[in-house]
This record gives structure tokens, sequence and C-alpha cells, in this order.
């Protein structure tokens, strides 16, 4: 399989200081971000995932801006030149919405539509559910409206793994310093092994199947076969490498670690709807988010339209950009243009 085609070079990055967010209920701010910015018009605010950066977006920046909107793409809290703080506390929901709300009041905008892949997804979809009057649309790739269930995240992963917390990667992730330890010194390999095109669903599940239905490739990386074609340029792996060597993985692990507290404290988002306009983008060889998983989100999402990328496996923006902007941008010129 071919590269995708190489991006322009990103913006240069600002380091934005968010005022901290104050009073009942208020969190997020009081940190810096590293953001990158492209073009004019509404604003369009792209949220990466695990384990990412605002590089990840690199390919649909010039593609926003040229669409005729304001393309912004920070490096999360926890992330490359970003902020990390220390408390595992302050990578809650609150504080990663609230992040995105100081954002835009750092920037003087009003509202914005959120683009999320992977966690950044999980975090766009919440934006209008807790910061509505800040949220003019929302755009998940890959990453589904899951709406609150019905006890803690890791209670019902426990259920499904009999115990087993080492063979479920979420699960492993909740203990503190174990991830790190691993992780950390093989960067390099986490990229090489992880960051791959998709294959048939079926060939992954068999793969699965013969590793005994271990969901934690991150702790067997020596292990991993090369499933997949690379989808980076040596210098884009190098950019991953470089970054994620200076910080660690601890700062997005710490995001896996305040799930149960996320559920905690939602419970006022039980049985809400996302009333903005939204667009669900799938990707058909996902095997962490698979496209099933957004059958049923017109329940929770009445203004959704919904499109599945083919052929393309869990790192959508970066495997198959061409694609994933043509329809970005023809959606969001329709609804907000």
């Amino acid at each position: 399989m071919p590269l995708p085609p190489a991006a322009p070079p990103l913006p240069a990055a600002r380091r934005i200081s968010l005022a901290p967010r104050t009073g009942p209920g208020q969190a997020g701010g009081g940190i810096r971000l590293s953001v990158h910015q492209a073009g004019r018009g509404p604003a369009v605010v792209l949220c990466h995932g695990f384990p990412e950066l605002a590089f990840s977006w690199r390919h649909q920046l010039p593609a926003l801006a040229a669409a005729g909107f304001c393309a912004i793409a920070p490096d999360q809290r926890g992330y490359g030149a970003s902020d990390r703080p220390a408390e595992v506390g302050a990578y809650d929901i609150h504080h990663l919405t609230g992040d995105l709300v100081a954002l835009l009041d750092a920037l003087g905008i009003e509202k914005a539509i959120f683009v999320g892949h992977d966690w950044g997804g999980i975090v766009v979809w919440q934006m209008p559910l807790l910061h509505p009057d800040r949220t003019a649309g929302v755009v998940g790739i890959n990453t589904p409206f899951l709406p609150r269930g019905p006890a803690a995240p890791t209670q019902l992963m426990r259920a499904l793994v009999g115990g087993h917390d080492e063979k479920m990667y979420i699960l492993w992730f909740q203990q503190p310093g174990v991830p790190e330890a691993v992780m950390n010194p093989r960067v390099r390999l986490v990229f090489e092994r992880l960051m791959r095109s998709g294959i048939p669903l079926e060939q992954f599940a068999t793969r699965n199947a013969q590793s005994g239905g271990d969901m934690n490739p991150f702790r067997r990386l020596e292990e991993l076969p090369e499933i997949g074609d690379p989808i980076l340029t040596p210098e884009e792996l190098d950019h991953y490498v470089r970054t994620f060597e200076r910080t660690g993985f601890g700062g997005g692990i710490n995001w896996y670690r305040n799930m149960d507290r996320n559920w905690e404290t939602t419970a006022e988002t039980q049985g809400a709807k996302v009333t903005v306009p939204a667009l669900m983008v799938t990707a058909e060889w996902d095997p962490v988010l698979r496209p099933q998983m957004a059958a049923g989100m017109q329940l929770f999402v009445p203004d959704l339209e919904t499109l599945r990328i083919d052929r393309c496996g869990h790192w959508t923006q970066q495997e198959k950009p061409e694609e994933l902007n043509r329809v970005m941008t023809g959606w969001l010129r329709r609804r907000f243009l």
C-alpha cells in the first residue's frame, strides 16, 4: 500500500495561556496549550486521540483552511508541547472539555465545530452536553457517541475479561506507573507496531483469537506481528518518536485513569441528546472502534449524518486523508457556510 500523500508543513505552533475556569462546576484552563491554526472562517477545533498529537491533523489543517474554515489543532493537555499537570485528576472530562472552552476564550471565538478522533472523539461528543453554548457542531472520526452506561466503565470491562486486567489495555493502564515503565523506553516500537493501515476485520479477529483474546498490545510490543502497512513516512515517524521520547506516555494514559471519575461526575447527562448538527465518520476496518458501534446513534443525536470510509483502519485522518477531507469539508460547507 502506498503511503498517504505528504502533507504541507504545519503552521508554526503558538503556546497559548488559558485562563483558569473558576466557579461552581468549572474546570480546565490554567495551563498552556501548543496550538496550530490555519485559515479564516467558522472555527473547527481538531482534537486528537491516544497516542497522537496536533501533528496527526497535518493533512486536515490545509484542507479546512482552503474550504473556508479556521482550523485549530492543539496538542491537548498532557501531550507534546502543551502542559502536563502531575495530578491524575487534572485529566478528567471536565478539565479536557474546559480546556477547549478556555481555548475559544483565548482566541476570542464564541462557538466552534469540534472534531475528534479516538479519545478526542469522546471529548468532543461531551462538548454539546457539558458546554452547549460554545458548541456549533460535532464530527466524530471513528469514535461514536456513547451514552452514559449503567455502571462504571472499568466495572463493565472487568466483567468482560474475567478479572484478567492485563489482557485489557484500559484496565492495565489504571495501574500507576506500570504502563509508563513498559512503554516509555519503547517509543519507536509503539509507533512502528501500532500506527499501521487496517486489515479486514475477519483477518484481525483470527489473529486476535490466536493471541487468546488478548486486547492489550502495549504490554507485548516485541511479540506483535507487523499487521498492515506503515502509514507514516520515516520523517513523520521520527516526529512522533522525538516528541514522546521527551514527554513519555503518562499524560495521555491519565485520560484513561479518569474514565470511572468521568462516569461518576456526569450523572446529569444520563439520557441527554446531542442537539447540534453532527457527522459520524466510521472506518470499515477499525478493530477497536468498529462501524457497528455507531448503529442507533440517531436515538441520541437526531441531526446526524453517517458516512463510512472503506478499507480504512483506526488512524483514519492519517491513513485516508484525502477521503476524510472530502467527506468532512463537504459536510461542513453544507451546514456552516
